[in-house]
């Protein structure tokens, strides 16, 4: 490998099924930016994968080799490329309600691996999550039906855009500008006096 050879993170989730299939995978994210698909090489087998990819914007190589902590089914698997990412949903071989203690068959611990807390569900919470829907797995195209307008308030009610915002009444003048104020307060105090006298 050449000496500009990095190793991308990569991060993972799990779910598990003793029963149905479809809920049983692994989900593995290796981050790999500007790496397009013609200078990407990605061997899935049943025990782990071999990643390898080039960013001739980066002038950077990935490489990734993992061993998994159990077998998946690479034919079942679904992969999908980004512009920055190389996202898959790897179906786990054997039907177990069990999570997988780590990724990788040894237990030593890897700089480049981390969890993928957005995508992690706990064992224990799997049947009370909302079920993900990964039809349109790597199109991102419809947001999960999600209905922007309704963030706009962050859930709070009352929330509209209408409303005046009241710390905009405590802010200071701008610089030079309340120097000017000051100047006109004190000409016409000035002008007063002269008026008196």
């Amino acid at each position: 490998m050449a000496s500009n050879t990095v190793t991308p993170e990569v991060r993972w989730a799990q779910r598990s099924s003793a029963t149905d299939p479809e809920s049983n995978f692994i989900y593995l994210t290796i981050s790999v930016p500007d790496v397009p698909t013609e200078n990407l090489k990605l061997d899935l087998k049943p025990t782990g994968l071999v990643f390898t990819g080039h960013s001739d914007t980066l002038k950077k190589t990935y490489h990734v080799e993992l061993e998994f902590y159990a077998e998946i089914d690479p034919a079942a698997s679904k992969i999908h490329h980004t512009a920055r990412d190389v996202e898959m949903k790897l179906r786990k071989k054997e039907l177990d309600a069990s999570h997988w203690p780590r990724l990788l068959k040894e237990p030593k611990k890897v700089h480049f691996l981390k969890t993928d807390f957005d995508k992690w569900v706990d064992e224990d919470e799997q049947h009370e999550a909302a079920e993900d829907d990964f039809s349109n797995f790597g199109g991102m195209g419809d947001f999960g039906g999600i209905d922007f307008s309704k963030l706009g308030g962050a859930g709070m009610p009352g929330g509209d855009d209408d409303e005046e915002d009241s710390d905009d009444d405590d802010m200071p003048p701008l610089e030079g500008e309340g120097e000017a104020g000051k100047v006109e307060e004190v000409k016409e105090t000035v002008d007063t006096s002269k008026e008196a006298a």
